[in-house]
């Protein structure tokens, strides 16, 4: 049997070398987790890896969670977690799901590493946040299963992650080892929640990289036998496929290492290692567990064999945010119903990434809405932050820098909105702000609705998820 076929390299464009995922390919790689691109570019890539792999099969991942809109530029994102769980409804969870599988394959992805079940329950975690359904363990665990079938109906596989729980922890895993105190009860009673429950729907597990110190306090979980064969397996029934987070990851340490471990501990595949090439030479000299390599071959056909031949087809991107946006946003504070020839004085926080608000901005001065600069004469103020995780970033909100400046700013206006198309978190116990309008996404849609509350032609219903 091929220990190669469970490692699934990383792809990363404008990083990784062509060269070396081919030869991952060439010694039957039993998929490969593709990051950016192009349209066109991916597909080119995925085609010359499945014409060099001598396997019948070679699975295709992304971590498309939100759409293709954060990895592959020109394209849209789906509105987050976070937002569904605004929304509350298994309805909306399960048309996200079936959405991220349409525009999954519309660029050759059938695996996307989705659902996020970690809580959104520190709002200094630098990682979770949007990508988490809300506070409530049941209600991320209702709506995580409905994404989960909503994603296999659209004729994808998926991934809950990251397992048991990533949310109260103040540290990026891609940066650092993150340390959780809480005792195996309270981790029952909240974390574990949300993996139970979504379980009977899940393709796959992935194991954080994250240290929990009542289950195991000298290894992290992506290569802990206490947490992924006692606790996943046995303790929660678990059967199917369990992948490591990145091993490029750095609170591991030496990825060879931590592979060889997390097969020992029970994973079945080894995802983006930094260089998968040199891990496969490794694991080839090593002693390996006895069946792991049959097992995990045995599951791989499993999950094949489970992709639907004629799935369903949901909205697109831009239909399914159109669509619900409304219902996933949410308002706090006195509305402000602007009106033509009102001003807003508008300001950006927070935006790192260089996202663009011209759809925010255009839908306002198409209502004759007269926009200026912070600091000007206008009836009201529009502070728009898009803070939002990214990985190795290693932080999410607003800085004490930024928070002044929209204290500053707010007091000056009648009226003072902070608008979060990211993180709703940042503008809390600011006296001088008279509202807060949470859409959770930069989605244009998101955008547009923001703007169309702003003008009263739209009401937020969505309710507060954390």
């Amino acid at each position: 049997m091929n220990i190669n076929r469970l490692i699934f390299p990383g792809f990363w464009f404008g990083k990784s070398r062509k060269e070396d995922a081919l030869e991952m390919a060439r010694r039957g790689a039993g998929g490969f987790c593709i990051y950016g691109g192009t349209r066109e570019s991916v597909g080119e890539l995925i085609a010359d890896l499945k014409a060099a792999s001598p396997l019948k099969h070679v699975f295709m991942c992304a971590d498309y969670e939100d759409g293709l809109g954060r990895w592959i530029e020109g394209t849209d994102w789906v509105l987050s977690n976070l937002a569904v769980g605004a929304n509350g409804t298994e309805e909306a969870a399960y048309q996200k799901g079936l959405t991220l599988a349409r525009e999954a394959k519309s660029v050759g992805i059938e695996w996307v590493f989705a659902p996020v079940l970690d809580l959104c329950d520190e709002p200094q975690n630098p990682i979770v946040n949007t990508r988490s359904f809300g506070a409530d363990p049941h209600a991320a665990g209702r709506l995580g299963a409905a994404l989960c079938r909503g994603l296999h109906d659209g004729g994808v596989l998926n991934s809950i992650k990251h397992f048991p729980g990533h949310g109260r922890t103040k540290t990026d895993s891609h940066l650092a080892l993150p340390v959780l105190h809480q005792s195996l009860r309270e981790l029952k009673q909240n974390e574990l929640i949300p993996f139970r429950e979504a379980l009977p729907y899940a393709d796959s597990v992935m194991a954080g990289h994250l240290l929990f110190e009542a289950v195991d306090k000298d290894h992290p979980a992506s290569f802990s036998r206490a947490v992924i064969t006692d606790l996943l397996k046995r303790e929660m029934g678990f059967e199917k496929l369990v992948f490591t987070d990145a091993l490029c990851m750095k609170a591991l340490g030496d990825e060879k290492q931590a592979a060889l471990a997390a097969l020992h501990a029970g994973v079945h595949i080894l995802l983006a290692a930094e260089d998968s090439v040199a891990l496969s030479d490794f694991l080839q000299t090593q002693t390996l567990p006895e069946n792991c390599v049959s097992v995990s071959a045995q599951l791989l056909d499993r999950a094949e064999r489970s992709l639907l031949a004629a799935p369903k087809t949901g909205f697109s991107a831009a239909e399914f945010n159109a669509r619900y946006a409304a219902s996933c946003a949410v308002w706090q504070g006195r509305p402000p119903a602007l009106k033509k020839g009102q001003s807003i004085a508008y300001m950006e926080l927070g935006n790192e990434e260089n996202f663009a608000a011209q759809d925010f901005l255009n839908t306002l001065k198409e209502a004759g809405i007269h926009i200026k600069k912070a600091g000007e004469t206008a009836d009201a103020l529009a502070a728009v932050s898009f803070s939002n995780y990214k990985a190795f970033k290693g932080h999410i909100n607003l800085s004490d820098t930024q928070r002044a400046q929209l204290a500053h700013h707010a007091a000056q206006y009648p009226q003072s909105m902070f608008i979060s198309f990211g993180s709703p978190f940042g503008a809390e116990n600011i006296p001088s702000l008279t509202a807060r309008l949470l859409l959770f996404s930069p989605a244009k849609e998101a955008q547009i609705c923001a703007a169309n509350i702003l003008l009263g032609k739209e009401k937020a219903r969505g309710r507060s998820p954390f």
